[in-house]
C-alpha cells in the first residue's frame, strides 16, 4: 500500500503541474497555442530525464546507494519551492520563444518534475525487489490513473476556484508531503529482514527497442499535433489541453491494467475508421473547423490510435526485471514524437503537415506491428495507402488556392486570392482555418474596410463618431492584413502592435492597407507587454483584435490588462474589443471588467454584407464618455460574477456548448 500511495501521489502532482505552469506562462508569450506545444515538449524531455536517471540508478547502483542518492535528490528538489516563474524570464524581444520556454520551465519546475518522473520505475523496482511480486505494470496503470485524476480535476475543481498563486502554494505543500512518503518508501525497501529478490534480466533486441520507441512516438506526435490543431482554432486554455492528454493517459491505464481490455478485433477497425474521419476533419468543405464534430472526432480518433499503439506496446512489454529499459524506450519515444511536432515541424513545413503525417505513420506502424496476424496486414496496408493518397491529394488541392503559405511559432499564415472570374474579387489573409482580413482587389476600393471591420461594425461606427470630432490617435493590438489602417485620414495616427513578425511581412508584401492615408506605425512584440512598458500614449481609441486562429488570448481580457488599456486612453477614450467567436461568449467578462473601472460597456452586433465583403461581428465598446452614443447598441451590465485576472479565469462559464 505504501508503494501504491507514493506512485499515485507522484502521478497526481506530475500532471497537476502541467496545466498549472502552462497557465502561468501563457500570458508572457502572447497566449499562443504553441506555448502549450513547447511545454508538452519540456514535460516529455523531463520525463525522459527522470526515466533515464531511474534506469541508470537501477542498473549501476547498489540498493542502499540508490536510496541514498534518491533521498538526496528529494531534499535538493525542495529548494525551488514554492514553484512560480521569475519575472526575469518574460520575453523582451519578438521572435520564436521555444528555447526560452524550455529554459524557463527547467529553472522553475525542472528538479521536482524529474524527481516525480523517476518515481514510478524506481518504486516499482523497489517493490519487486523487496516482495518478489510480479505487479509492476499494474502499478504503472495506477500511476496513469493518478495522472488522469489530476488532469480532470484541474479544469473542473482547481482552476474555477483557486487563483494561480493559491494553486502553486497547494501544489508545493503537496510536493513536500510526497517527499516524505517517497523517502519512507525508499527506506522501507532496505529495512532489515526484508527479502532482496532480483528478477532475471533479459536483454531486449535492438529491433524490439526500436519498435517500442516508434509505438510510443506516434501517439505522442498525434497528441501534440491534435492538441495544437484544436487550440489554434478554439482557445489556448487548460480545458482544451486536458482532454487529449487525458485520453492519451486513459489508453495507458486500460492496456497496462489488464490484458483483457485491448482487443485487436475491436480497436483496429475503430482506429482504421478514425484515421479517415480525422483526415476528413482536417479539410472541411467550408474551410472552417466545426468544434461540435471536430472535438468528438479527434477525441475518439486519438483514443483509438493510442489504444492500438499502446496495446501493442503492452503485449511486447518485457519481464519485470528489465522494466526500466522499457520505460526508458517509452519516454524516449514520447520525447521524439513531441519534439518532432514542437521543434522540427514548424521549421521544416510551411503548413501543419505533421498531423496528416502522423495519421499515415500510425497506419504504417499498425501494419508493421500486426504483420504476422492473419487477415490483418493486407487490409491495413491497403487502407494506409488509400489514406496517404487522400491526404496528399487534399493537401495539393489546398495549396492550389493560396498565393503564399508560411509558418512560424505563432501559427500558419496564408494568402488566398479569389478566382479571376469572381465578382468583386478579394485577397484574404488566413491563419489556420480563420480569415484575418480581406482586401478588395479593385484598385479604386483597396482602402475600403472589409471583413470584421466594416463601417457598420462596432469598430467602424466608433471610429466614425470619434473622427467627426477631428483627427484621432488610435492603437491596435493585432495587425492581421492591416484592414483597420484603412480608416486613417490625414492628421490621424495609428499605432499597431503585432506579435507575429510574419504577419507584418505578409501585410506589407501582399496587402496595401498600411499605405492608406494617415500615419501608421507597426511595432513588433506582444501588445500588452509593450503597453506595460510604454508611457501613456493618450489614444482616443484602442482596439483589441488579437487572434490566434479563432481564439482570443485570454490574458487580454483580465483586470490587469484593462488597467493597462485605460492608462493609455484619454479620459473619454474608447476601448474596442473584438469578441466575435464561435466557441466562447465573452460578453459577461467584458461587462465585469468595465464595471470594475466604473465605465459603461455596449455591445454592437453587425450582420455584415456580402456586397461589401463584411462579416457578422460582435464588438464591445467600453468608455466613460457620456456623449459617446452608438445607435442600436446593447448595454452590457455586469452580472456580479468574478472578474478574470491574470491569476484567475474560468473557461467553463463562457464556453458555448452545442
Amino acid at each position: 500500500m505504501r508503494y501504491a500511495i507514493t506512485i499515485f501521489a507522484s502521478a497526481c502532482l506530475l500532471f497537476q503541474i502541467q496545466p498549472m505552469i502552462g497557465k502561468m506562462i501563457l500570458p508572457w508569450f502572447g497566449g499562443s497555442a504553441a506555448v502549450w506545444t513547447a511545454s508538452l515538449l519540456f514535460f516529455q524531455l523531463a520525463l525522459l530525464a527522470g526515466y533515464a536517471y531511474a534506469h541508470a540508478s537501477l542498473r549501476w547502483l547498489r540498493p542502499r546507494a540508490q536510496i541514498a542518492v534518491h533521498c538526496g535528490l528529494l531534499i535538493a528538489s525542495c529548494l525551488v519551492l514554492p514553484i512560480g516563474p521569475a519575472a526575469s524570464w518574460r520575453p523582451t524581444e519578438p521572435g520564436d520563444p521555444t528555447l526560452r520556454i524550455l529554459a524557463l520551465l527547467g529553472a522553475t519546475i525542472g528538479p521536482p518534475y524529474v524527481v516525480l518522473a523517476s518515481t514510478t520505475p524506481l518504486v516499482q523496482a523497489w517493490f519487486t525487489r523487496r516482495t518478489g511480486a510480479v505487479l509492476p505494470y499494474r502499478l504503472f496503470a495506477l500511476s496513469n490513473f493518478g495522472s488522469l485524476v489530476a488532469l480532470i480535476g484541474y479544469p473542473t475543481l482547481v482552476e474555477p476556484f483557486l487563483a494561480v498563486p493559491q494553486q502553486a502554494a497547494v501544489w508545493s505543500v503537496g510536493y513536500l508531503g510526497f517527499v516524505v512518503a517517497c523517502g519512507l518508501s525508499a527506506l522501507a525497501s532496505t529495512r532489515a529482514g526484508a527479502p532482496t529478490i532480483e528478477a532475471p534480466v533479459t536483454r531486449p533486441r535492438a529491433s524490439q527497442i526500436a519498435l517500442w520507441v516508434m509505438l510510443a512516438a506516434c501517439p505522442s506526435a498525434l497528441l501534440v499535433a491534435i492538441t495544437n490543431h484544436i487550440s489554434q482554432n478554439i482557445a489556448a486554455i487548460p480545458l482544451l489541453w486536458v482532454v487529449p492528454l487525458a485520453l492519451y493517459l486513459a489508453s495507458f491505464i486500460a492496456v497496462f491494467e489488464s490484458d483483457r481490455v485491448y482487443r485487436r478485433r475491436l480497436f483496429i477497425p475503430i482506429m482504421a475508421i478514425s484515421l479517415f474521419v480525422m483526415a476528413r476533419l482536417l479539410y472541411p468543405h467550408d474551410g472552417k473547423l466545426d468544434f461540435r464534430w471536430a472535438i468528438p472526432g479527434y477525441a475518439i480518433g486519438l483514443f483509438a490510435c493510442c489504444m492500438v499503439c499502446h496495446g501493442e506496446l503492452a503485449r511486447r512489454r518485457p519481464a519485470a526485471g528489465d522494466s526500466s529499459v522499457f520505460y526508458l524506450a517509452l519516454a524516449f519515444g514520447g520525447a521524439l514524437g513531441g519534439g518532432f511536432v514542437a521543434v522540427i515541424a514548424p521549421r521544416v513545413f510551411d503548413t501543419y503537415s505533421e498531423l496528416p503525417l502522423a495519421l499515415v505513420t500510425c497506419g504504417v506502424l499498425a501494419t508493421i506491428a500486426l504483420w504476422t496476424v492473419p487477415r490483418t496486414r493486407i487490409p491495413l496496408a491497403g487502407g494506409t495507402m488509400l489514406l496517404a493518397c487522400y491526404l496528399i491529394g487534399a493537401e495539393l488541392d489546398q495549396a492550389a488556392y493560396f498565393t503564399f503559405r508560411g509558418r512560424n511559432f505563432y501559427g500558419l499564415t496564408q494568402v488566398q486570392d479569389d478566382p479571376p472570374n469572381t465578382r468583386n474579387p478579394k485577397r484574404s489573409l488566413v491563419n489556420g482555418m480563420i480569415s484575418h482580413g480581406t482586401q478588395l482587389l479593385d484598385p479604386a476600393r483597396r482602402c475600403m474596410p472589409t471583413s470584421y471591420f466594416g463601417e457598420s461594425s462596432g469598430i467602424g461606427r466608433a471610429i466614425g463618431v470619434l473622427q467627426a470630432r477631428g483627427p484621432i490617435s488610435f492603437g491596435i493590438l493585432g495587425l492581421g492584413a492591416g484592414v483597420l489602417a484603412s480608416y486613417g485620414r490625414p492628421g490621424d495616427h495609428t499605432h499597431v502592435f503585432e506579435i507575429n513578425p510574419l504577419d507584418e511581412e505578409v501585410a506589407r508584401a501582399y496587402f496595401t492597407f498600411l499605405g492608406c492615408p494617415g500615419d501608421t506605425t507597426v511595432s513588433l512584440g506582444d501588445g500588452r507587454l509593450a503597453l506595460e512598458t510604454l508611457p501613456p500614449q493618450h489614444y482616443d481609441l484602442l482596439a483589441i483584435d488579437a487572434f490566434a486562429g479563432d481564439s482570443i488570448p485570454m490574458h487580454l481580457l483580465t483586470r490587469e490588462a484593462f488597467a493597462v488599456y485605460f492608462r493609455h486612453l484619454t479620459p473619454n477614450g474608447v476601448l474596442a474589443l473584438q469578441i466575435s467567436n464561435d466557441f466562447v461568449g465573452l460578453e459577461p467578462i467584458c461587462a465585469r471588467a468595465a464595471a470594475l473601472f466604473g465605465k459603461r460597456a455596449i455591445l454592437v452586433y453587425d450582420r455584415g454584407s456580402r456586397a461589401t465583403s463584411t462579416w457578422p461581428t460582435k464588438w464591445v465598446l467600453v468608455t466613460s464618455d457620456p456623449t459617446f452614443v452608438i445607435d442600436a447598441a446593447q448595454s452590457l451590465v455586469s452580472d456580479g460574477g468574478r472578474a478574470w485576472t491574470d491569476d484567475y479565469s474560468n473557461m467553463l462559464e463562457v464556453l458555448k456548448l452545442p
